[in-house]
């Protein structure tokens, strides 16, 4: 079952964490952004966004440290085109001590519309020994901060249903 859409006004407070103009190279044989590129934009965001909580290639690097994706949930909504400028919205849904439950959403500037969404939930993990582990507190608090901003947007946020951290 789709999640009601969520107007463009309520998602653009969110911070835009990444923008691309589509290149030719992501087109499929409709004309359109082929779906496999769709999970690429996001991954690219995702990048952008774990950063912003302090999750850089440097502090993972000095901690033995990464992140696992365990489960993600895209939804095509509105067409996106070869040319179109597109942007990335964060939101935090949720999170355990070890894993983090968030959204992305694509707006597509060219057009006006909210393209897609993808639901994720992702694990912090000790690199050293390969498994899922707690995140630091330094993360930690920055990750609570960010939810507890985004619970107070007044919308919930328009999950699968089927994902929890």
């Amino acid at each position: 079952m789709r999640p009601a859409l969520i107007p463009l006004e309520q998602i653009e407070p969110l911070s835009a964490i990444y923008r691309v103009t589509i290149p030719e190279r992501y087109k499929d044989k409709m004309g359109h952004m082929n779906m496999r590129y769709y999970l690429e934009v996001y991954d690219d965001a995702g990048d952008a966004l774990f950063e912003s909580f302090g999750l850089t290639p440097d502090f993972y690097r000095e901690r033995g440290s990464g992140g696992f994706d365990l489960e993600h949930h895209i939804q095509y909504l509105n067409e996106v085109h070869i040319g179109d400028d597109v942007a990335i919205y964060a939101r935090l849904v949720d999170r355990s001590a070890k894993r983090l439950h968030y959204m992305l959403f694509m707006v597509n500037e060219t057009r006006k519309l909210l393209a897609s969404t993808f639901e994720c939930v992702n694990s912090y993990a000790d690199l050293t020994v390969r498994k899922t582990a707690p995140y630091p507190e330094v993360i930690a608090s920055n990750l609570d901060r960010i939810l507890a901003a985004h619970q107070q947007l007044g919308w919930e946020a328009p999950v699968c249903g089927v994902m929890s951290s």
